[in-house]
């Protein structure tokens, strides 16, 4: 397996949001994605666990890829004693994520009015589904839900089937973690000229609805069909889809631009002058013409004949398969760390490059060194681990 290189244990973090502190109150997908994302930076990222979540005696590596580059220490908020370490924690960083439906936080004494009263230059950025506000503000729901609700499920599949879930890095990572992430960048920007901290409400229903915006600008200029399947971004043009190859795989074409097309045509044996590209009467007998010529030949094969041309091509690859492209291989897009391959840090910086800073922790793996780091000592750190408000993988102090 050709992969890229494995990165390091940094001594010292780097990157350009080396010095930013971030506390993380542990959730789901979405503000994981957000805070690895800013681990891979250079912040420094302290996950709040629960107790009860702490293994016994851990052995290796957390296969949770989504929590790498960061600390983890283990508190029971809904503990006087465990909610003020995790105050003090909030009191002294740039930026906390709170994962919670709406009035979690509050009612825990972690909301924003609490903690920016002890810190007013904290960033509170919170990630939900629905967002704070409006009819289903407290409601459960997942990405598909957020996906559909905002417009992006109904167009996607074909029209004689039901859409299909576009895994969930739609709503979940595109519309959630990557929102977070860039709203946590954006306030840190701006507190730099205002001195103050502020709430962001990131919601993956927003964030799904701003990744739609080319699809509504198309529709408002007249160029989109309300009907599935019948646009050419959804696989009806016959120049911009997947075909099936000999060896039962797929490979992908998408030559928008017309020099691109006649290309395409012209590698496959035919006249561009006899498909005219937008003709989409013609449309369904070329997609037939094409899917018989590329179930001729091996994706292997088809690899052999079109990457790297301007036919805009690519195989389709299975998740198991990318470390051995021989492109992705060049850029390390992915990387082995801990015995896990998994992506690189993105995007990539010409001075002030980010990395993966630490392997996934175990909840509770950091608790005695960050309680430390807060000055948490003697009868108090005691009284924590006895009373159960922390936990720690590793000390041998009473649970």
């Amino acid at each position: 397996m050709v992969i890229g290189m494995a990165v390091e244990t940094d001594t010292a973090r780097r990157g350009p949001l080396t010095g930013v502190r971030v506390v993380e109150l542990a959730g789901l997908g979405p503000a994981q994605l957000g805070a690895m994302l800013l681990a891979d930076m250079g912040a420094d990222v302290v996950r709040v666990d629960r107790p009860a979540d702490v293994p016994t005696d851990p052995e290796g590596v957390s296969g949770e890829l989504l929590a790498r580059g960061r600390r983890s220490i283990a508190l029971d908020l809904k503990q006087p004693d465990g909610l003020a370490v995790a105050r003090e924690l909030a009191a002294g960083a740039d930026v906390l994520l709170d994962p919670y439906r709406p009035g979690v936080a509050e009612r825990l004494g972690l909301g924003p009015d609490d903690l920016l009263a002890l810190n007013p230059r904290l960033v509170f950025a919170r990630m939900t589904g629905w967002g704070q506000d409006g009819p289903l503000a407290q409601a459960a729901g997942h990405d598909i839900n957020y996906v559909a609700l905002a417009g992006a499920l109904a167009p996607i599949g074909p029209a004689d089937a039901p859409p299909p879930p576009p895994l969930n890095l739609v709503g979940d990572f595109g519309g959630g973690g990557m929102l977070l992430a860039f709203g946590v960048a954006a306030a840190l920007v701006e507190r730099e000229r205002s001195g103050e901290g502020q709430v962001i409400d990131v919601a993956m229903i927003d964030g799904v609805a701003a990744l739609m915006a080319s699809i509504f600008q198309v529709d408002h200029q007249g160029l989109w069909s309300r009907e599935r399947g019948a646009n050419w971004l959804q696989g009806a043009a016959p120049w911009y889809r997947a075909y099936a190859t000999a060896d039962d795989r797929y490979v992908t074409v998408g030559p928008l631009e017309a020099k691109f097309y006649g290309q395409l045509l012209d590698r496959l044996g035919l006249d561009a002058a006899d498909w005219p590209q937008w003709d989409t009467d013609r449309w369904p007998a070329l997609a037939e013409l094409l899917a018989a010529r590329f179930a001729e030949r091996t994706l292997a094969e088809w690899t052999a004949e079109l990457e790297g041309t301007d036919v805009c091509f690519a195989p389709a690859l299975e998740y198991d398969e990318v470390t051995e492209h021989p492109h992705l291989a060049a850029r390390a897009v992915y990387v082995e760390r801990d015995g896990a391959v998994q992506p690189a840090p993105a995007p990539r910086f010409a001075r002030t490059p980010g990395a993966i800073a630490s392997p996934p922790p175990w909840p509770g793996q950091h608790t005695a060194e960050l309680l430390a780091e807060l000055g948490v000592g003697g009868d108090r750190r005691a009284a924590l681990y006895a009373s159960g408000a922390a936990r720690d993988t590793t000390t041998e102090e009473p649970r």
